[in-house]
């Protein structure tokens, strides 16, 4: 049976998040000083200090996430992953956490990546909803349907458990697709506090940016495979890394069928690298049977 690391996306951070590993650790404090050169701004303050309203921002919250949860991998000692995966952000994470991707490529991707979204929300008005308990080819019936009636943009974003449903595009597509969802059925379609309409075809801008970054960085042979969001299956070929991270920004996460994935692959034991919790609930209703941990 495998050891699978898994590690969180954006949503997950918190203030105070890594101020413990920057007090008790030389290494940590090392990591948190190099990312305040690398991103050019004190990111290490924003997360010690911040309010929650600062760490929301996307060009915050997405190196924090992925610095907190690097460094709580590092700290790990018996850490030797047998297979990893991420939820969207999350999946540069797993690639520092494989060897594909060195601390500092990945955080600068991740950087570039977050403003290059922050861009694409500014054209755009978007924004993502969370459709509870409708099976998801009704979901993805009902977008559809609205995108081809408003000819506006409305998908399938988010596949995070059974019954859990994220979907993304512009503000009017996705609210009328909202109502739908409650008329078919949905326990709720509940609107996000989200920038924008993230993976969905609105971020094709940001995808084109992050593809010139990606091409441009050295990506080395994994240790381990990463289940790679938009494919949902085990990926160990660093070019087809790289293609699957870039069509990431306009495709789905497919959390639920990833971890499937794992545990077909014999996957048993997950362990959740980073802050919060979310992911270990995720699998628990993908799989009850499935052995959770976290380390933050």
């Amino acid at each position: 049976m495998k050891h699978a690391f898994v590690f969180p996306g954006q949503g997950s951070q918190f203030p105070g998040m890594g101020k413990e590993h920057y007090a008790n650790s030389a290494f940590a404090k090392k990591l948190f000083e190099q990312a305040n050169e690398v991103l050019g701004f004190r990111i290490s303050d924003i997360m010690f200090e911040g309010t929650d309203e600062q760490l929301k921002q996307t060009n915050v919250t997405q190196p924090a996430v992925f610095l907190h949860s690097v460094i709580a991998f590092k700290s790990i000692e018996s850490a030797r992953p047998e297979m990893v995966a991420g939820h969207s952000l999350g999946e540069f994470s797993a690639l520092v956490a494989n060897g594909t991707l060195s601390f500092e490529s990945a955080l600068q991707l991740v950087s570039i990546r977050a403003q290059a979204m922050q861009k694409a929300c500014e054209v755009t008005p978007s924004t993502m909803a969370a459709v509870l308990a409708l099976a998801d080819e009704k979901v993805e019936e009902i977008c559809a349907a609205v995108t081809e009636e408003t000819g506006e943009v409305v998908v399938a974003a988010n596949y995070n458990c059974p019954g859990q449903l994220v979907i993304s595009g512009t503000v009017n597509a996705v609210n009328v697709a909202c109502e739908r969802m409650k008329a078919a059925g949905a326990k709720r379609a509940l609107v996000l506090p989200v920038g924008g309409a993230f993976h969905s075809p609105l971020m094709a801008p940001a995808r084109e940016e992050l593809r010139q970054a990606i091409e441009s960085t050295n990506f080395h042979t994994p240790t381990c495979a990463v289940y790679q969001n938009v494919v949902a299956k085990a990926v160990m070929d660093k070019e087809e890394i790289k293609h699957n991270l870039i069509e990431q920004l306009t495709g789905a996460v497919r959390w639920t069928q990833s971890v499937q994935a794992m545990i077909a692959d014999g996957g048993s034991k997950f362990t959740e690298v980073g802050p919060g919790k979310v992911l270990q609930g995720l699998i628990l209703k993908i799989n009850k049977e499935a052995q959770v941990d976290g380390v933050s």
